[in-house]
């Protein structure tokens, strides 16, 4: 795996979706369909500074998301946002075919093991996610990742703004990024594991968590990149760039 600090080669997986809006007017109604990506804003700033990012949006999945492990390992980072367990474990030809497919889950424990990066950002269908429909806890991802899910709905909502408490300053998944972060809108609850560690909090629950398996570093962001749970705040913040370039550069062994 390659770990050049000039151009760290990332795989990032999610943030897309479709909109199917039904528009009533008295007595008539039509339907209309939206496609939309969520991402544009971090993807555009981490090609900005360099990093190699290679974008497999939600409903990709099935079609260009690696199969093996040699295919694993052209990247250093695997960032997972948004995008739930299931459109990993029930590709077509398994959910439509019956067909025995590779676990997409199960590769990305394992390049983690060998050495790989994971991060996983959060969202409605991340970490358990709303309803409980994220399902990684029952995943092969339960192990590498730092911290425990719960089972049930993990969402905290905080429309009035909650503040950041950066506890871990100086650890060098930050770099540079200050303490005074902007107000977030939400995120999922989390339980760290004993052996990882805390970097930041919002109240008594982990933000930003980092640990390791095998050869390999994990970080788990528990809000999200964009909105709604990161305003306009967050994504004009002069050290948005640096705060995801240094979770990045950390989890791939470049700092």
């Amino acid at each position: 795996m390659s770990v050049n600090a000039s151009s760290i080669k990332v795989m990032f997986v999610g943030e897309s979706w479709v909109k199917h809006t039904i528009h009533m007017k008295g007595f008539d109604q039509f339907h209309s369909t939206e496609y939309q990506e969520g991402a544009t804003y971090f993807m555009n700033c981490m090609a900005d500074a360099g990093v190699d990012i290679t974008y497999i949006r939600a409903h990709e999945i099935t079609l260009r998301f690696p199969r093996t492990a040699e295919e694993m390992d052209q990247y250093d980072v695997v960032v997972i946002s948004d995008i739930g367990s299931n459109s990993f474990l029930l590709p077509d030809e398994t959910f439509l075919r019956s067909e025995k497919s590779p676990n997409r889950l199960g590769l990305i424990a394992d390049f983690v093991k060998r050495g790989g990066g994971l991060v996983m950002i959060g969202g409605y269908l991340s970490f358990t996610g709303i309803d409980a429909k994220g399902r990684y806890g029952m995943s092969p991802l339960a192990d590498p990742l730092p911290v425990t899910l719960l089972t049930h709905d993990d969402r905290i909502e905080r429309p009035e703004g909650v503040s950041v408490d950066v506890i871990g300053q100086g650890h060098p998944v930050l770099g540079d990024t200050p303490s005074d972060w902007p107000q977030l809108l939400g995120y999922n609850r989390l339980i760290e594991k004993p052996e990882a560690t805390v970097v930041a909090r919002v109240g008594g629950d982990p933000m930003l968590v980092v640990g390791e398996y095998g050869q390999g570093r994990t970080a788990a962001f528990a809000s999200d990149l964009a909105p709604h749970w990161a305003p306009q705040e967050f994504l004009d913040w002069p050290h948005y760039t640096g705060l995801w370039t240094s979770i990045l550069s950390w989890t791939a062994k470049t700092r």
